[in-house]
């Protein structure tokens, strides 16, 4: 039976439409969370992700939850479609178009050398060949000033080879068109109409900041994956219409905003993360919720673990990142969610490497074959498998018990492949399994906080996916994390995610000027532009709001910080606490600051942000002593003997229930694994705030 949560006591609900779903196609699985107004009631459903048809799951997630496609007023989807095509270089046969004597800059790359004692190291593999990448005739200059025209006639040239071609998509990226695109819009134009089939991607609409290779970069991943992930979202528009949609329907973009069918279709590089930001907006408004501004948002679910950082109440953007990792990966300089991301997830597979080490991950079972637990024909030991022998997971009700876990297959295939070749019981080696994630996760935490300059004790821990609370509590003991939060549905928190999610849209332009000599006036003129770009992007543009930052750096250094600073700073040309800002985040950030020192600023930065109506989370009713609903066996490290732990299940626990470890808190899709000496208590939402014990 598929499990709907009941209506709660005293629900609190916001002006909605009567039904939104969010529905979140991860690795593994697919998740669907619909908050059904009429009835006052959450909706989940869970099913393996179909990665030949990612739209088929789908499907079988609304059949399963009930949930008829007609009835539904707004769906919000998230996917790593967009990562993957880019990973597994499934895109299509793009063409590139610049600036003659550019031809080589996205082949070459940046100089230097990351690794530089990897004797196999390479850069990055470019997506289009030199064969394929086209020069023309015209130059502007980095003031905006033309100093060669466009030739008309080396376009139409150029456009005549790629025809011949056959090219599937266009990148056009001339040198300085972030500060003039005239050239641009005009090559577009001719492009459009030579090559009508091809998916075109001019820079200018793209990233408007200088940087030549990193904005080549980003243009050519949006061509890249363009007609593919494009297709993807037409093909959702239409398969949820066969089956009677009619609302609208919304895509999670990077940045933690939803964007339009219509402008992810233009811009596919938004959703690169789509999928795993939703978690980190739920945790944002969570820990806002139950009055802890500062969290770390842990999100573990079947191939990776994810960490990223919320301060203030607010996730934290960096301004773009290296898919497929910096030494070799390709840059796309978009705003998107700081997230950190490691390949520990519950499929991932444990292995013995050629020194006889045992290592975990990052290649993952993903839903196919997945697990040797989940009876799929997988044969490799994973992190699942290792909490079934481990005693964490029940075979008997796993996904509410839809699904029947293979406990003896799973120990079988962690004694034969980890088991004997080190000469371990198979609990003794399940243990080693887990704890080998547990340190690898415990990095991506560390590396979101304390690499960052944050104090990680200073923050609580959010965790989330279908393995995040059967892990966070021994992570934030390894950190000396004092508070973890298991919020409502943790494994359906990037669903969650998206159904609280508002439409944002970030914009960039390049102004590079002294902090001293900065025209305020030219300067408010860019913002105007961009406000009114802004504003024809945006479906929810009444009562939107803003948010201005300006990336600023010593005169003679080569990276910038992004200071925020307000409308009313600029109008006012206040060039004294914009410079204090600096100075005060640069201190955060390095310990140290330099306010004899010149400053200079290189970009701007606008955020627009379209409010969406607030679902508010119910409040449970009062209850008094938990009543465990079984015990069960369960391996801890460095216990000989199991502990007989109790096990909750979590739809019975009521506002102000405490627990204490260890004991095991069991619901639809996780299972939350309390040590001894932690102690939980539920909060009137209904989250488990649990203190750690010995933290």
């Amino acid at each position: 039976m598929v499990p709907r949560i009941a209506a709660q006591e005293k629900p609190r609900f916001g002006r909605l439409p009567l039904l939104v779903v969010a529905i979140d196609i991860g690795g593994t699985f697919t998740d669907l969370l619909g908050f059904d107004q009429a009835r006052a009631a959450f909706v989940q459903a869970k099913s393996l992700t179909t990665p030949a048809n990612l739209v088929q799951g789908i499907i079988d997630c609304l059949n399963k939850s009930g949930i008829k496609a007609g009835a539904i007023d707004e769906l919000i989807h998230g996917s790593t479609t967009a990562i993957n095509t880019l990973i597994e270089r499934k895109g299509a046969k793009t063409a590139l178009v610049v600036t003659r004597g550019t031809r080589d800059v996205y082949i070459i790359g940046r100089g230097n050398r990351p690794e530089a004692y990897n004797l196999l190291f390479h850069k990055h593999r470019p997506l289009v060949s030199r064969r394929l990448t086209r020069e023309i005739d015209e130059r502007v200059l980095a003031t905006g000033e033309v100093h060669e025209p466009l030739s008309r006639q080396s376009l139409e040239d150029a456009c005549r080879q790629l025809a011949a071609e056959d090219v599937e998509a266009v990148a056009v990226c001339f040198l300085h068109s972030y500060v003039n695109p005239e050239h641009e819009r005009v090559a577009g134009e001719m492009i459009r109409a030579a090559l009508p089939n091809a998916f075109l991607s001019l820079s200018h609409d793209i990233l408007r900041e200088y940087r030549e290779f990193e904005r080549m970069s980003t243009t050519v991943v949006n061509a890249y994956i363009g007609p593919k992930v494009g297709g993807y979202v037409k093909s959702l528009k239409s398969e949820l219409g066969d089956i009677g949609f009619r609302g609208n329907l919304s895509i999670m973009r990077s940045n933690g905003g939803v964007m339009t069918p219509e402008v992810a279709t233009e811009r596919p590089v938004a959703m690169m993360e789509s999928g795993p930001v939703g978690g980190i907006i739920a945790s944002a408004q969570v820990g806002r919720a139950l009055g802890f501004e500062n969290v770390i948002s842990f999100d573990m679910g079947g191939t990776t673990a994810k960490a990223s950082l919320v301060r203030d109440g607010e996730p934290t953007l960096a301004p773009g990142y290296h898919v497929g990792g910096y030494a070799g990966g390709h840059p796309v300089m978009l705003p998107m969610i700081d997230v950190v991301e490691v390949g520990a997830g519950g499929g991932s597979i444990a292995w013995i490497d050629e020194i006889g080490a045992l290592k975990v991950g990052p290649q993952s079972a993903g839903a196919d074959p997945g697990p040797i637990c989940y009876r799929g024909g997988g044969t490799e030991p994973t992190i699942t498998d290792a909490n079934v022998v481990l005693g964490r997971l029940d075979p008997d009700n796993f996904l509410g018990g839809q699904m029947k876990l293979d406990a003896k297959g799973a120990a079988r295939g962690i004694a034969e492949h980890i088991g004997k070749p080190l000469k371990m019981d198979t609990v003794a080696a399940a243990q080693a399994i887990v704890e080998i994630a547990i340190s690898k996760m415990s990095l991506a935490v560390r590396e979101v906080s304390v690499e960052k300059g944050y104090d990680p004790r200073d923050f609580a821990l959010v965790a989330s996916g279908g393995a995040g609370p059967l892990h966070v509590l021994a992570i934030a003991k390894e950190l000396h994390i004092p508070t973890v939060i298991v919020p409502l549905f943790p494994s359906h928190f990037s669903a969650l995610g998206m159904l609280v999610a508002d439409e944002r849209h970030d914009f960039i332009r390049t102004f590079y000027s002294d902090l001293a000599n900065i025209d305020f006036k030219a300067l408010l003129r860019v913002y105007d532009e961009m406000c009114t770009q802004a504003r024809a992007s945006l479906r929810h543009a009444k009562g939107a709001q803003e948010q201005i930052s300006l990336d600023l750096r010593y005169v003679g250094q080569e990276f910038t910080l992004s200071v925020p600073v307000k409308f009313a700073q600029l109008k006012a040309g206040n060039r004294k606490a914009i410079r204090l800002a600096f100075d005060a985040l640069y201190e955060h950030r390095y310990a140290h600051h330099s306010p004899e020192e010149p400053v200079e600023m290189v970009n701007m930065r606008l955020g627009v942000v379209g409010k969406r109506a607030k679902l508010r989370f119910p409040t449970l009713g009062k209850g008094k002593a938990a009543k465990a609903a079984r015990h069960r066996d369960v391996y801890f490290a460095g216990a000989a003997k199991p502990a007989r732990c109790p096990v909750y299940e979590r739809e019975t626990l009521k506002a102000g229930m405490r627990l204490t470890g260890p004991a095991l808190i069991q619901e639809h899709g996780t299972t939350t694994v309390m040590y001894r000496r932690d102690e939980c208590k539920v909060a009137p939402s209904g989250e488990l705030i649990i203190n750690v014990g010995g933290a």
